[in-house]
């Protein structure tokens, strides 16, 4: 293994690469990262890198939002077959109903999407900015947020003064996580912290003791007087948590919370991937360019001293 990723190193190297990886990646992938991260952070080092090459360890929708961004640089998927079922559970065609019936109403679209369903929406948001990325529409009153039901959930929880219309749509992996998983995981450790991904179920986040994107979580659990922490999303995520916090203890929250797509990317396809330039994700002009104008809106809320 060290050989592979010795010849990784140097492909980057030669190829003028950066290797951007998403917290649910398999340990070895997160090893060979330039940086590890949620998906708000990777698409903002995405818009940052100076590289002529992205390698993105992540799923489809990730990559496609890193082409969009990064125009004129080659964007790498090593595995093209990396979805998300989330993302496949919204169509154009029914954003489109959905904004029919509600006129008035400004769309804020999950970032686990596609560029054509971005195309039609006036903002993005992740996990870890959704409820930044609402208050920012101070005109409007009606929000159709799109795919994310439980997500929506949340925002729609801590933002009574906005209408919102959801989306049928949801993360089979965190949607596994039940509220007995919680109980019988504090029965087991008494002491232990309960943190969950805003994509879980209302009646799962009502047991939680914070609610965090992937990146919150990593910040969260630093602070000194967490020291037992049951975490309560993909499982990929708890490589990296142990990994800057060797001397706390970390327990999945339900073991069976995986996400497959997450897991096709290996060493081996990354070397691949950069080898050959064989797996570009690209996005039609004219849905990246009207996609760009969505994404690049959530950056500024984001990073309100951005130029943009």
């Amino acid at each position: 293994m060290s050989d592979l990723v010795a010849k990784i190193n140097q492909l980057k190297k030669s190829r003028h690469a950066v290797i951007l990886v998403h917290n649910y990646q398999i340990p070895e992938v997160q090893d060979i990262a330039d940086f590890v991260g949620d998906s708000l952070e990777l698409s903002i080092k995405a818009s940052q890198t100076e590289a002529e090459v992205i390698v993105f360890c992540g799923v489809h929708f990730m990559a496609e939002t890193a082409a969009i961004i990064s125009p004129g640089k080659k964007v790498l998927l090593p595995d093209t077959h990396a979805g998300c079922p989330m993302a496949d559970m919204i169509t154009v065609a029914g954003l489109r109903k959905l904004k029919a019936e509600h006129p008035a109403a400004k769309v804020i679209c999950y970032v686990n999407s596609g560029a054509d369903i971005k195309a039609e929406s006036d903002i993005c948001c992740t996990s870890a900015n959704a409820i930044e990325v609402v208050k920012s529409l101070t005109k409007a009153n009606e929000i159709i947020f799109v795919p994310d039901k439980f997500l929506g959930h949340y925002m729609a929880s801590h933002l009574p003064e906005k209408q919102f219309f959801l989306w049928p749509g949801y993360c089979p992996t965190h949607a596994k996580i039940l509220p007995e998983h919680i109980t019988q995981a504090k029965a087991n450790h008494p002491q232990a912290q309960v943190i969950v991904h805003p994509e879980c179920r209302p009646e799962t986040i009502a047991l939680a003791d914070a609610v965090l994107s992937t990146g919150g979580m990593r910040q969260y659990v630093k602070a000194p007087a967490v020291s037992e922490i049951i975490v309560g999303t993909e499982v990929g995520l708890l490589y990296s948590l142990q990994k800057d916090n060797p001397h706390k203890k970390f327990y999945p929250l339900l073991e069976q919370a995986v996400c497959p797509n997450m897991k096709l990317t290996t060493l081996e396809k990354v070397f691949w991937s950069l080898e050959d330039l064989k797996t570009e994700i690209s996005v039609p002009q004219k849905i990246a360019d009207q996609a760009r104008h969505a994404i690049m809106r959530m950056l500024a809320v984001s990073q309100p001293d951005r130029s943009i």
